[in-house]
């Protein structure tokens, strides 16, 4: 197998592309249980597609870029996740042939083929986590095809329109994720290490990067969202962000084979000589892009959805060095189906009995959302869910610009300030919510502050659930 694909052929290309659908496929088929950050997507994109704008009509700090994504999306259908799961893979299968597209045509190893996207998306395919749209994998996708044009095309070095361009494609990765801006770096060490004037070119990588940034401040300025865009997405920065869910012990050993692979391939990376100059610099440059990878991973502890993307490019790169000739070729064969073998394992080892305690790593399915049961009545109905459980919008809809508990706090968490309730009483609305999910007992507060409009809801035979009655009208209970 390995032999097949060291050929650029285009049939080799057709192989690569049955072969990672055959792998990926049939547990999408199967069906995957919401995360927790599909559904924050999925609200988001619902609220910006019915007018909302964001970080102005929305506590949020969705990236702008991811946002505008996600409403797309949701323009296309309502609540996709199907179509998510398919726009995941695109990004996936673009990001591993785009770089493999790089490697063969700029010459960074002695061998071509199709080798370093087949690594890269077997290894991408061992856990479920790269299966679900994330504002990550959007804005690693910009990330990629930024390497092409932080590449010189000749001795003389870059021209304008490259290095602008670069710049320009890393600020549209931030724009998705924040911590993306941390590529910056590799940026700067390439034009270090390629650039003849480097004070200049480091000037057209900034000004590049700094366009998106300019070209979406100057919209949010005319639409009033400055401050909510500062208060929601930069001040809460690169530590305050939603994450997968998954256990950090869970986490970890779903990067075992995935570290085995690159501590394998970063050693037969170091004992090989290259003979041509750029050879030995890129080999420079994907080594900082390594050390990125894992320090935008450590923002979040690792726990960010979609974070095993981010080691996959360097992972892809020196992979060419694991797999390049060698005297015991039955030997890399071997290697190359025991990781296959892997990925497949772990990726449907909920599918067999008995693997997961073999194994002792519990399927990500089973950190799923599921609908929380105390609300099961209550389908189709606009909420507004008063703590960080936000299950409830599961079969219901958001009706006010309150999404993000944590960011709600800057009204919800000062009521003993006039300015706060002021907001909350315009963020409710014309059209309050029908029901309120009372999970911080603030309700009975609410009432005495704004009996207009909360004190229309009257307390169920649930806890914490009021509903709305309509004003003169006389309360009957849950239905």
């Amino acid at each position: 197998m390995l032999r097949f694909f060291k050929s650029s052929l285009p049939a080799q290309l057709l192989a690569l592309l049955v072969l990672v659908l055959a792998l990926r496929l049939p547990l999408l088929w199967f069906g995957l249980p919401l995360t927790a950050a599909e559904l924050r997507a999925l609200l988001v994109g619902e609220r910006l597609r019915g007018g909302a704008m964001p970080y102005r009509d929305l506590y949020d700090g969705t990236a702008p870029l991811a946002a505008a994504t996600f409403a797309a999306l949701d323009a296309v259908l309502s609540r996709p996740v199907w179509l998510y799961r398919i726009f995941a893979l695109i990004l996936l299968l673009v990001q591993a042939l785009r770089l493999n597209v790089v490697f063969n045509r700029y010459d960074v190893h002695p061998e071509r083929g199709y080798i370093a996207a087949l690594t890269y998306l077997v290894v991408g395919s061992v856990s479920t986590d790269l299966d679900a749209l994330s504002p990550l994998l959007l804005g690693h996708t910009f990330i990629v095809f930024a390497l092409s044009a932080l590449l010189p095309t000749s001795r003389e070095g870059y021209d304008n329109r490259r290095l602008f361009r670069a710049g320009f494609l890393i600020g549209l990765g931030a724009l998705c994720y924040l911590p993306l801006t941390l590529f910056l770096i590799v940026g700067l060490f390439a034009v270090i290490i390629f650039a003849a004037n480097s004070f200049r070119s480091t000037l057209l990588l900034l000004c590049g990067f700094s366009f998106p940034y300019a070209s979406i401040g100057t919209f949010f300025f005319y639409i009033g969202a400055v401050p909510g865009f500062v208060q929601f997405h930069l001040q809460p920065g690169l530590t305050d962000l939603i994450t997968s869910g998954l256990p950090a012990g869970l986490q970890l050993r779903l990067l075992i084979v995935p570290s085995v692979v690159l501590v394998l391939a970063l050693l037969r990376s170091l004992g090989t000589s290259l003979g041509l100059v750029f050879q030995v610099k890129f080999r420079q440059m994907m080594m900082v892009w390594l050390v990125v990878a894992i320090a935008t991973a450590a923002v979040e502890r690792g726990a960010a959805p979609g974070v095993l993307v981010l080691l996959l490019p360097p992972l892809a790169y020196l992979s060419l060095f694991l797999w390049q000739r060698y005297q015991r070729a039955w030997m890399l064969e071997l290697l190359l189906v025991i990781i296959f073998s892997a990925a497949v394992v772990l990726r449907y080892r909920a599918q067999v009995p008995g693997l997961e305690a073999i194994l002792h790593m519990p399927a990500e399915s089973r950190f799923g959302l599921q609908p929380d049961p105390r609300y099961a009545a209550i389908h189709d109905h606009t909420l507004l869910v008063l703590g960080p459980d936000d299950r409830a919008y599961f079969n219901n809809h958001p009706a006010t610009p309150y999404l993000d508990w944590t960011l709600s706090q800057a009204d919800f968490g000062h009521l003993m300030e006039y300015a706060a309730v002021v907001r909350i009483a315009q963020k409710m609305g014309p059209t309050p919510p029908d029901y309120l999910i009372d999970q911080s007992a603030k309700v009975p507060r609410l009432k005495q502050l704004l009996p207009g409009i909360f004190g229309l809801y009257e307390l169920t035979s649930t806890p914490g659930l009021y509903r709305r009655r309509q004003p003169g009208s006389v309360f009957s209970g849950n239905k």
